[in-house]
Parts: C-alpha cells; structure tokens; sequence
C-alpha cells in the first residue's frame, strides 16, 4: 500500500540524501481518492528563519486508487531546513509529519502536530578527501600500545615508570607516585613503528594516535607543550620516521589537536613553575595570559568541566588562533613532519569561527587532509554553543566520529530488533552528506568507551572505579561476548563509513571506564582466532569496491536479523547477521554465490545458523 510520504523512496522525493545548494529537488505526495483531496501545500522553513509554503499540483494518478501532487523547492543556501505538507480532504485540513515511531521512521503520518523532515544542504563543491575511504582505521592509546625498549631522554623524575606491562593500571587518586594518570607504560613512537607491519595484516590503512605531545598526565589531554613530543614517546626525529614507515606501507597518521584547553602545568599556564616564571598563572603580562578565562588571577579560572588541571583557553583569541592555525602554526608544524589529518577532540565545545580556520589552514597545507571531530550525537543537527552546528556543511569537518552507529549495532546485537538499527543507518545517510558518510569514523570502542568486550559481555557499566578494578567476565560471558563481537564487527566493517579497531580488542581485551579500557597491549596473549577474524574484515573491505563509498540497501530487518546489500558499479555483496539464538532463514537475491565467509544460500533461501553471520559476493 502507498504511503502518503517517505524521504528514504525516490517516488516521493528526487534525492533522499542531503544535497548541494542549487539543487532542485522534487517532493511528492500520495493522497487516497477517498479524501477528495482539492489541494496540497508542502511547508519549509529554513533554521530560525520564517517558515513559506509552496503549493503541490496535481501530477496524475497513481495505482488507480491514489492521486499524485508534487512541487520543485531549490534551497539557495546551505543549512538545515525542516519541511511537512498539508492537505484539504472532505473539507478539512489535514497536517502531514515525519512518523518518528514508526518501523520505518521516514514515513509520513497524518496528526495535528508532529516532528518535520530534515534537509541536509551543503555547500557547493563541497569534498572529502577520497584517499581515505577505503580500508580501516586503528586508534592506539600511545603509553600503552608497544615499548621499543630503546633509552628515553629527558623523562621527568614525577612520573611512575611501570615495570609490568600486563598490571592493571592504577585507578586510585593521591595514593602516592603511582596514582590514576601518573603510571606510564612506555609505549612509544618507535614501538608503533616496529608493529607497522602488524597493523597492514589488518587491512589498516589509517592509524589515528591519541595525544602525542608533551604532557603531564599518561593520556596527554593536558597538553603542556603543542610543538614538543612527550619525552617518554621519544622525538620529533622518531615522529617522522614513524610517519614515512607508516606511508611505505599506505597507512596515515591522524593526531589528536586537544584545543579546547591545555594543562594547568604547561608552558602556557605554568601553574606549578616547571617551565621558568613565566606562564599565565604567574604573570598576567604573560604572552599566554589572554588565552585564558579568568575571574579572578591566579587562582580563579574556568576549566574544562570543571577540572582544575585543564584550564580552558578563550579559542577565539587572535593570538591562540594564529598559535594553533598560521603558516607556522601547531597545525601546519606537524603536517609539514608528516601527519595526514586531525581529530578535532570535543568539537561540539569550539566555536564555529576556531573550526572554520582550522579547516583553512589544515586544507591549504594538504588539500587530501582529513579533518575529523568528536561529537557524540547526530553532528548535522548538532545545537552547542548557543546554536545550530554546521560541523558537515562544507566549510568545517570531513567527518566525525559515528557514536549513533555505535550505539544502535551495540543495541541490536544485545537483543534490540534490527528495524531500529536500519533506521538508525538510514537516519545517518538522510542527513549527513554522503561525501561525509564515506569517511565517518564508525567505532566500538575508544579510550573513552568501556571495552566493547566488557559490554558485550554484559559487565555493569554502572560501577564506580574501585568496584571497576575487581571486574572480569566469567568463562561463559566471556564466550557470548565474542560471539556478539564478530557480529557487531562484521556490522561496523560493512556499513557505510570507515571502522575504527581501538587497540587490543582484536586480542580479546577486556575492562571498563577510563583507566581499565587502557591497559598494555596483551603481546603474546592475544587470541589468535580473533585476530584471525578481524585480519579477514580488513581484508574484505580491501578487496571490494563496493566499502569505498557504495551504496547501501536493505533487503530484510526483523526483529533479530539483517540483511543488507553493499554495491558499487559492478561489485555487489550482501551481508546477513543473525542475533537470535536461533537459525532464521531470509531470501536473498540472485547471484549471490561467492562465499566469503558464512553460509551458502540453496534456492535463494540463506539459513543463519543462531549469532552468526555471512557475506556473499555476486558473481
């Protein structure tokens, strides 16, 4: 049965998918005869601004039973902008809005009050750099991921220098030397670059590193010095030869750019002299003074929620923005050495004015960099900062980490119904442009997540630190939390965007929060089926077009299975996950014989064994 609209099917609108301003776009809708519909006018209303109407005209009928009425809009400007239809049956009117509870979430309903339709509009000539969609990202958290064992120079006396790779990181504050975020593993730049060989069996193409530069604290969110890199992780001369091994092998470097703050103990702050007596802590005609948000100098300043150590700078500060965005700047300094791209860490916290000349001055320097932000819900729609984001609209972010993607696989593969997952993904391609879909950072798990093993496994994620320490899956947690892992990752591999392998989950790596989801890499304790298995995604995404920017269907979403196409040209491949505990069978179209890995279909007919997956390849 027709549907009155839906913006997810060409016979209702022209393009589904964001588009470009000046692109004419066609919105029909599907009236019963029975309503004796005499008119139909679709209402739009760009953000803030005051909302129009256009009236549909009669375009034919349709199936006999159903009247057709369509109009053309061009939206000249890029934005957001929010549109429903009205309707006059029988003499009454009737309003027309996005069926947000409905199974198939782009289909209209006809209520008094609703939610209306999004339209994504970008900027014209809007791109992202196609070098990076295809393959697979690998984030490491650079104390813990691979010591050298070379010599370090210059280490500070106040750090806790662990000499077991494999202890559990200290979790407890102001409990003596080694205390949450002073326990440093040694992890190092030359490490990485030992296991670059490693990473390419994995199909990476993409190492994104958590901060690298000198900082007081072993995660490096507290950024003491933008241009040095942290001793314990070598030199600037070990940062370069790890990014042209990294190149030799085709694998990019993205760093981190923590620029919404720095550390209390920073060239920049200086609250504790380590750096002379200069800093804006200790002398307000401090070059650094105006980065920073006082109330009351020294002791009264704004921090990032409220943690004194990170001292919040005033972004749009002329001098800060030259420091991190000028020909010389933090930017353009590590590019030059070698980094491909950026991650913008709290994106959604910097202003649209800081981003804008980031996006300029990491794109003069490297028209292919990759400019990625955190953001954590729907980053089309994003409203910080006292208004609407424009984070993907052209002038900003290539891309942004996927945390609705995360969570929606998450919940489906824990015993949530496919419908909302489909939905999920069909939401992101509706209102993220499509050149933004091809390089979204589609993860599981980061150093800011628990262990996706932990939550697969179903460990209380409500527990606080002390209780956190004492956790650890049972044998029989253990065993179901790898199952859910092969098919949320076969998910995360195959569904539009990039994936993002956090460090160690290839090995059956287990923990909660910060700092338990950090521990050394398991080195010679890794399950070796795993890493078998994810070697084979990385493969499979390297040898199929159809995972560099192809389109995505959906072919069948139960309550407990999906299954999907992914195409591109000729390249065709379906892939088919099966939560239940249970076999389920699902038709699958023709020609779909090559086995990648999984079940075979006889007559058309796939039976999924219980939490399992297939992909096929047509032939």
């Amino acid at each position: 049965m027709p549907e009155v609209f839906n913006n997810r099917k060409k016979e209702y609108i022209s393009n589904s998918a964001p588009v470009s301003a000046g692109t004419e776009l066609m919105f029909s809708n599907l009236i019963h005869k029975d309503c004796n519909c005499k008119s139909c006018r679709m209402y739009i209303c760009k953000d803030n601004e005051q909302e129009f109407s256009i009236q549909m005209n009669f375009a034919g009928d349709y199936d006999n039973d159903y009247q057709k009425f369509s109009c053309c809009f061009t939206p000249d400007f890029s934005g957001l902008y929010w549109y429903r239809f009205e309707f006059d049956c029988n003499g009454e009117n009737k309003k027309i809005f996005k069926g947000e509870q409905l199974q198939d979430s782009g289909a209209a309903v006809i209520s008094d009050s609703g939610k209306p339709w999004q339209l994504t509009v970008f900027d014209e000539g809007f791109t992202t750099p196609n070098n990076f969609k295809r393959g697979t990202i690998y984030q490491i958290f650079p104390d813990r991921f691979c010591n050298s064992g070379e010599k370090k120079d210059n280490v500070p006396q106040d750090r806790f220098i662990v000499d077991d790779w494999y202890i559990q990181p200290a979790y407890e504050q102001n409990c003596g030397l080694r205390s949450l975020c002073n326990d440093y593993y040694g992890g190092d730049l030359k490490g990485i670059e030992q296991k670059i060989p490693y990473l390419k069996d994995f199909g990476i193409t993409i190492i994104y590193l958590n901060p690298i530069f000198e900082s007081h604290s072993n995660h490096r969110y507290n950024t003491a010095d933008y241009l040095k890199i942290d001793p314990l992780l070598g030199t600037q001369e070990d940062f370069v030869s790890l990014c042209k091994t990294a190149h030799k092998f085709d694998i990019k470097i993205i760093l981190d750019g923590v620029f919404s703050h720095t550390g209390s103990d920073s060239v920049y702050f200086n609250k504790y002299m380590r750096y002379g007596d200069n800093g804006a802590f200790n002398k307000q005609s401090s070059p650094y003074y105006q980065w920073y948000k006082f109330f009351a100098w020294p002791g009264g300043y704004h921090s990032w929620w409220g943690i004194a150590s990170l001292p919040e700078v005033i972004e749009e500060n002329p001098s800060f923005m030259d420091f991190i965005c000028s020909e010389n700047g933090v930017l353009r300094h590590w590019m030059k050495l070698g980094a491909d791209g950026w991650r913008l860490d709290v994106a959604d916290e910097l202003p649209d004015v800081f981003i804008d000349r980031i996006r300029c001055a990491i794109k003069e320097e490297n028209p292919d960099a990759l400019l990625m932000g955190e953001v954590w819900e729907d980053a089309s729609n994003k409203i910080s900062h006292g208004g609407r984001r424009r984070f993907l609209q052209g002038k900003q972010l290539d891309s942004v980490m996927n945390y609705p993607l995360r969570n929606a696989i998450i919940k489906f593969v824990m015993g949530g119904d496919a419908y909302e997952l489909n939905n999920t993904v069909c939401d992101i391609l509706c209102n993220y442009p499509k050149q933004v879909v091809d390089v979204m950072m589609n993860h599981l798990g980061t150093h800011d997540t628990e262990r996706i093993l932990s939550v697969l496994g179903g460990a209380d994620l409500s527990l606080n630190r002390i209780q956190q320490a004492k956790v650890k899956l049972t044998e029989q947690q253990t065993d179901l939390a790898l199952k859910r892992l092969k098919l949320a990752s076969v998910l995360q591999y195959t569904l539009p965007g990039i994936p993002s392998l956090y460090y160690a989950d290839e090995a059956q790596t287990e923990g909660l929060r910060d700092p338990f989801n950090r521990t050394g890499f398991p080195w010679g304790k890794e399950n070796k089926q795993l890493v078998e298995f994810f070697k084979k995604l990385g493969k499979l995404r390297l040898e199929n077009d159809a995972f560099c920017g192809g389109e995505y269907e959906c072919i069948n979403a139960g309550l407990g299975t999906i299954c999907y196409l992914r195409k591109k040209d000729k390249n065709e491949v379906l892939i088919a996950v099966n939560r239940w505990t249970q076999s389920d069978g699902i038709t699958v179209p023709d020609g779909f014989n090559k086995v990648y890995f999984g079940q075979k279909p006889e007559n058309n007919i796939l039976i999924l064994p219980p939490m399992s997956a297939t992909v096929l390849i047509k032939e």
